[in-house]
């Protein structure tokens, strides 16, 4: 059995969990989302709690019984708290600005590159070397956060780059020169 499956999502005050159909739309205080639902989990709502069946024990149905309660899961956490990811930026002259809504980050390339978030994402930017993305919906903040590291992911001789909030990144010894 999915351990993720099983255990039942809590509606918070203030949210509402509506379907029709293969159609889950949670509203709540930050905002509204809605997603299509594989049409082979039964979803069922009682008044403060969801809970997930799946039909059979097929390796399909297995696989889509934790994701679909994942991904309502998501979607009533970011209604109601939000998501965000954290961005450093690491090097000597590295450093980000917010320029109207378009988040510019100057990372040693001969121009600045220029951000732009898509619409329900909001970039802050509270230090030159720190980047943080906010949203209601988790994919979309994640996808973000992605592409501005990988406008100059961290590099494992200096540990230049952009880099997630606390992440790792594994050093490596240089030329000896000898």
């Amino acid at each position: 059995m999915s351990r993720v499956g099983k255990k039942p999502i809590t509606i918070p005050e203030g949210v509402t969990i509506s379907f029709n159909g293969n159609l889950c739309t949670v509203k709540g205080p930050k905002g509204e989302l809605s997603r299509e639902l594989h049409p082979s989990i039964k979803v069922n709502v009682e008044e403060s709690e969801v809970t997930f069946e799946r039909p059979s024990e097929h390796k399909e149905h297995r696989a889509l019984h934790g994701t679909m309660r994942a991904l309502v899961n998501n979607m009533v956490e970011g209604v109601s708290k939000g998501f965000e990811r954290a961005l450093e930026l690491n090097g000597v002259g590295y450093r980000a600005s917010k320029s109207g809504n378009k988040l510019v980050l100057n990372v040693g390339y001969s121009h600045p590159v220029e951000i732009t978030p898509e619409e329900g994402i909001e970039i802050e930017v509270p230090s030159n070397t720190k980047v943080v993305v906010k949203g209601i919906n988790k994919e979309r903040v994640g996808a973000l956060a992605s592409n501005i590291r990988s406008v100059r992911q961290p590099e494992p001789y200096k540990g230049k780059g952009i880099r997630y909030e606390g992440e790792y990144v594994r050093r490596k010894e240089g030329k000896t020169g000898k």
